[in-house]
């Protein structure tokens, strides 16, 4: 065979018609080797270049080439979170970054480093024979385009008990990856709702979801590895003298530590008839499923609040409502996200949907009928609203007061300091998600408590390996999105702009958005229609990089080339 092979090669060398003959012979040797593993040429040596990805075919599905530092390696081309096409994203050193919403891969193994998603990549070997590449694969790791990493296995002689208390991104993720770190210990993660940790970030953009089919993991997935999951129970006290938490059930557990994620509580504004029926929340399942069923052709709704989670609301209500109406106190919407320029054309597209928007006002009262039901609202201005159903989307309370006498430090604002590894005052007590006012790397490691999904997921990752003595700085670079009317809005970074310059066609919602500080130094940056710049750009900050008003010009994007 190899004989044939050199001649082949002699005749017909670079050729695709070579390629081709190399692939069937290949696969002949493939085929010898059994049927769970596929093995082909995708392409020339020289068709990747130094710091280039390339996405090929292997057997009907798609791999990621990627060489960096003179080395090849091949990991799955989908996102394991909702399947883009890493090829389109961004990479960085020895990772590459999805182009919606900013997870993370290793290059080399797969793993996921940073978030949203749970699961990594597979990995496949790669050989270069005669100047073909040459991708091995196992077959089903191929078409399944993910795989959940190795789980270490409870031994009874490990005395150790670590306690999870949250059940959302922050506390999974952190459960999760204790057991792929090793932790053989007794592992107990503890969720005030009355079910096993899900996709939250639904319950704003899709009211109607199935909650046994956006669950992060099913039952079996905690028994098998043996997490201890206590739903519909939560935290009242934390002894950290005696090392003891005592939950509302009145069961009580000796810890060695403690992973505090308990997230917040969509906060009623105490507003006069705000406890009348129909005056709604949205941060669980149930306020999701609540609000959902009082929708209908005939009903009005108004949503209190300009936040991301009163729009997204808004904008799934379209076409379930008579009547849509948003009441804000700024300007335009998301002004404090985005700016005024962006909020403007944010608010025209819901317009161009029908929603009608009351700013610069609020609620003065809800008024209700005989049987306690919702029926209108006054404005600031004194005017009336007919609604039959109102979602509030003003902030949020954050869920620590149970730490009261703990020692743990409580900030005004219920956040709980941490340090670069997310350990708060009391040592083997951390915190992570919502509720922890961390470092931020981007923005010089200053101390802030960010409410974002993936940073959440990130959190708990972190937290994990410090817990078990992996030492692991924070290196948070905070990216959010949200979807609205099927335009992907995107932002990366953190900080207070001076100046905001837009690059593109803010009117055909294709635009680039740098937020710069009084030194001129590009803080942030948003994006609508143009992935994977802000991709680029999570990435650029992850590494330290800096990027200022006069590397803008003349071309804005020089610095991803």
């Amino acid at each position: 065979m190899f004989t044939r092979l050199s001649l082949f090669h002699r005749q017909s060398s670079g050729s695709l018609l070579q390629l081709k003959m190399m692939s069937f012979l290949s696969k002949m040797t493939t085929a010898g080797a059994g049927e769970d593993y596929v093995e082909d040429f995708v392409c020339d040596e020289n068709d990747i270049a130094e710091n280039q990805m390339k996405a090929v075919e292997l057997d009907g599905g798609k791999v990621l080439l990627v060489k960096q530092k003179g080395k090849l390696t091949a990991i799955g081309n989908k996102c394991t979170h909702f399947g883009a096409l890493l090829s389109t994203g961004a990479l960085g050193d020895g990772r590459v970054r999805c182009p919606w919403h900013g997870a993370c891969f290793n290059t080399e193994t797969g793993d996921i480093e940073d978030f949203p998603g749970l699961d990594s990549l597979p990995c496949f070997q790669v050989t270069v024979d005669q100047g073909k590449i040459k991708v091995r694969a196992k077959r089903s790791e191929l078409q399944a385009g993910k795989r959940q990493r190795t789980m270490a296995a409870r031994q009874l002689e490990d005395d150790r008990t670590f306690v999870v208390i949250g059940g959302g991104p922050s506390g999974a993720v952190c459960a999760e990856s204790l057991r792929q770190e090793g932790f053989a210990g007794r592992l107990v993660l503890i969720n005030k709702e009355p079910c096993l940790p899900y996709d939250r970030i639904v319950v704003s953009k899709a009211l109607n979801f199935e909650l046994d089919k956006k669950l992060l993991r099913n039952e079996n997935f905690y028994s098998e590895h043996d997490i201890e999951t206590m739903i519909g129970v939560e935290a009242t006290d934390l002894n950290t003298q005696n090392q003891e938490l005592t939950l509302s059930n009145g069961y009580k557990i000796k810890y060695d530590k403690v992973y505090i994620a308990t997230g917040s509580k969509a906060r009623k504004l105490s507003i006069e008839g705000s406890d009348l029926k129909n005056v709604c929340v949205l941060r669980t399942f149930e306020d999701a499923k609540a609000v959902n069923a009082q929708l209908g052709e005939d009903k009005d709704v108004v949503v209190l609040g300009t936040s991301f989670i009163g729009l997204e609301a808004a904008a799934y209500c379209v076409g379930k409502a008579k009547k849509i109406t948003i009441v804000g106190r700024g300007t335009v919407p998301l002004k404090e996200s985005f700016g005024d320029q962006i909020g403007h054309r944010v608010m025209e597209l819901f317009q161009e949907k029908g929603v009608e928007f009351v700013m610069n006002s609020g609620i003065k009262r809800f008024i209700g009928n005989a049987n306690g039901e919702l029926e209108a609202v006054e404005i600031l201005d004194g005017s009336i609203l007919k609604v039959d159903v109102c979602v509030m989307g003003t902030g949020a309370t954050l869920y620590t007061s149970f730490l009261e006498g703990s020692g743990v430090k409580i900030n005004k604002n219920g956040s709980l300091d941490t340090n670069l590894y997310l350990e708060t005052n009391i040592r083997g007590i951390y915190a992570g998600g919502d509720v922890a006012n961390a470092p931020v790397f981007c923005n010089n490691n200053e101390l802030s408590a960010i409410g974002h999904y993936g940073l959440a997921q990130y959190h708990g990752k972190i937290a994990a390996l410090n817990m078990l003595g992996k030492t692991k700085e924070l290196r948070t670079v905070p990216y959010f999105w949200t979807m609205l009317f099927g335009k992907g809005f995107r932002y990366t970074g953190y900080g207070t702009p001076h100046e905001t310059i837009i690059e593109g066609d803010l009117s055909q919602l294709s635009f680039v958005a740098f937020y710069l500080d009084a030194n001129g130094k590009v803080i942030a940056m948003a994006s609508c229609g143009r992935d994977p710049v802000v991709s680029q750009f999570a990435e650029f900050l992850s590494q330290g990089k800096t990027l200022h008003k006069s590397d803008l010009s003349p071309d804005p994007f020089a610095w991803t080339k």
